[in-house]
């Protein structure tokens, strides 16, 4: 995979560190073992990822036979080891097999397929038809989904605080859209830029969860994650886009940090320097935008947010008003002065961040 710029390579998970961290000095063993086992497993995906990333590698071709604009799915069963990919279980075009991960894998990459494709024209997350690869039963217990710039992984969660992470499809929509980042604005992962690569993923894989659904804006939940909690948690979600910092409020994972405006915008160091946290601020901006348009978020305000993503003009360092200066130029370029572009402006000013 490029790492374009000298960047390190992006290894994303979608459980924040923070919360894993949290969980791992629990008393009970049976919470606090399988967090510091994911730490510790996400830790060394990180270094592998940061040590096999060859920075100028060639894109991977599609396989011969391939038909242009059609997903080409393999999903694995890694039988709760950690070696990749696993024993394939589903090829493109077979039927539903008896396991309901594997099944929901499989549909949760065509539905991230679909969207890129029918709503943008993207020809799978490289643009080019790159085969998407997805291997299940990750490790023993693993509390957490990744894309490791190859693949999607998905562990079976916990049981106790976490339950199977492809049961949301808008995770599995979320960590395909770190791919579509890496191949495309190649967002830094640290700092304003890092929760934009985050919010970025955050706002697609809700959108593919509407469109999956046929959501208007106003009929979405903007949950990200929804189901994903076990019943013991007391909460909804992993975040909120309509709410941030309310997705859970739990004696074991504390209350959701997130802010919704630069006035709680968060100053850490840990977290890369608090990517899941900040994205909120783009996040509710995006769904304020969304909202205020109506109808199918991914036509405009989603558009909009495609159209910098792609568009070659977001730095890789880009800060919060950069990114909003870009859509504010995007839904100009793309709607003129109309409803659109006053949308956009106003969820940033809602929010607290400056376009120039």
């Amino acid at each position: 995979m490029t790492s374009h710029g000298g960047h390190e390579p992006v290894f994303c998970t979608i459980v924040p560190p923070h919360v894993l961290d949290r969980l791992s000095r629990h008393e009970d063993p049976a919470l606090s073992g399988p967090a510091r086992r994911s730490l510790e497993r996400d830790a060394l995906e990180r270094t592998r990822r940061r040590l096999t990333t060859v920075i100028g590698a060639s894109p991977v071709a599609p396989p011969a036979g391939k038909q242009a604009e059609q997903p080409h799915r393999t999903v694995y069963d890694a039988r709760h080891g950690t070696d990749l990919p696993g024993t394939k279980v589903r090829s493109e075009g077979q039927q539903p097999g008896k396991d309901a991960t594997v099944n929901r894998a499989y549909s949760g990459l065509g539905a991230t397929f679909e969207l890129y494709l029918k709503a943008y024209g993207r020809d799978s997350i490289d643009g080019s038809g790159l085969p998407l690869d997805a291997s299940v039963h990750y490790d023993e217990k693993y509390n957490n989904a990744f894309w490791n710039g190859d693949q999607m992984v998905f562990g079976d969660g916990d049981g106790e605080i976490f339950l199977d992470f492809t049961i949301p499809v808008d995770v599995i929509g979320h960590e395909l859209t770190h791919g579509v980042t890496q191949h495309t604005a190649n967002l830094a992962y640290f700092g304003q830029s890092g929760a934009l690569n985050e919010s970025v993923s955050d706002v697609f894989g809700s959108l593919i969860k509407q469109y999956t659904l046929g959501q208007t804006a106003t009929e979405a939940d903007w949950l990200i994650g929804a189901g994903l909690l076990a019943p013991r948690v007391t909460g909804t979600a992993l975040r909120s886009m309509k709410a941030p910092g309310t997705a859970y409020d739990d004696d074991v994972l504390g209350k959701d940090p997130q802010p919704a405006t630069m006035d709680g915008y968060v100053s850490t160091g840990s977290d890369n320097g608090g990517v899941h946290i900040n994205s909120g601020i783009p996040n509710h901006a995006f769904y304020l935008a969304a909202t205020a348009l109506g109808g199918h978020a991914w036509e405009k305000a989603g558009q909009v947010w495609y159209d910098v993503l792609t568009g070659g003009k977001l730095k890789q360092e880009a800060d919060f008003a950069d990114f909003a200066t870009l859509t504010v130029q995007a839904a100009r370029e793309r709607f003129g002065a109309g409803d659109e572009l006053q949308a956009v402006k106003k969820a940033w000013e809602q929010v607290g961040v400056r376009t120039l």
